[in-house]
């Protein structure tokens, strides 16, 4: 892993995520730089755990689609796995973050080698970086721009170099684009559309900027546990008090 050498392993794990524990899922489906991933989150504090199984990502609280090789290959295997209908599901009520590869997969289609439907999470296309005289792959360390608000964001300063490996960049609406680059063009290098949060670099290996980065995922992902296990607490109430009541027409 490519850690910043000056950043250091939190002296208390519990500091690095504080409150109550949630779980996040990392997709393995035969495409993903898996352990890199699974390495940061362990160094940051952050339960995690690798896994191909639908029921797995249903109880997880929040999910990370890694991804590297070619879109078609990826998304191939992605649908033999079976969990492509799993993760529409669970994309509609909690985080799911794709890396590099596995960003690209969140748009409509993707064009490496030939056209290939995305998972369709945010309206877009995946096409081949411009010929403008610089090197193909883009691989190297540069600059984030921001353009819209973005949790992932929090406490990260503008102009805060990330770590590139791609040949393909996302062509989308700039609403979804929560942080750009420019090599040869535009590349959103951090996009979002409700749930559904990408980042065309490696968080996992873009030193303090990527790991606090992975920090405010498994923060918004702890919120949304909380949020959603309140409302659930709320619910129950609601039944309880009104089974006591033994007046089930009044309740609501």
């Amino acid at each position: 892993m490519l850690y910043d050498p000056r950043s250091g392993p939190c002296s208390d794990r519990r500091g690095c995520f504080p409150g109550k524990s949630s779980m996040i899922a990392i997709v393995d489906y035969g495409a993903g730089n898996l352990f890199s991933v699974r390495n940061a989150l362990d160094f940051i504090g952050l339960e995690n755990m690798v896994t191909d199984r639908a029921e797995d990502l249903e109880k997880a609280d929040g999910i990370i689609l890694p991804g590297v090789g070619a879109f078609p290959d990826a998304m191939d295997l992605l649908t033999e796995s079976g969990l492509i209908g799993t993760l529409r599901k669970q994309a509609e009520k909690k985080p799911l973050l794709g890396i590099c590869l596995g960003m690209q997969m969140l748009f409509e289609k993707g064009y490496e080698f030939r056209e290939t439907d995305g998972l369709g999470f945010i309206e877009g296309t995946v096409d081949h970086l411009p010929e403008a005289g610089l090197k193909i792959p883009h691989m190297g360390w540069n600059d984030l721009i921001f353009n819209e608000p973005c949790p992932l964001l929090d406490g990260i300063d503008e102009g805060s170099y990330v770590y590139f490996v791609h040949s393909y960049a996302v062509t989308t609406s700039m609403k979804n684009i929560a942080a750009y680059t420019e090599y040869g063009c535009v590349v959103p290098a951090l996009v979002q559309k409700g749930n559904v949060f990408g980042a065309q670099f490696h968080p996992e290996k873009s030193g303090d900027v990527g790991l606090q980065i992975l920090r405010n995922f498994g923060k918004l992902v702890r919120e949304t546990k909380e949020a959603a296990d309140a409302s659930a607490g709320r619910e129950r109430g609601g039944i309880d008090a009104c089974q006591k009541d033994h007046s089930l027409s009044r309740c609501p």
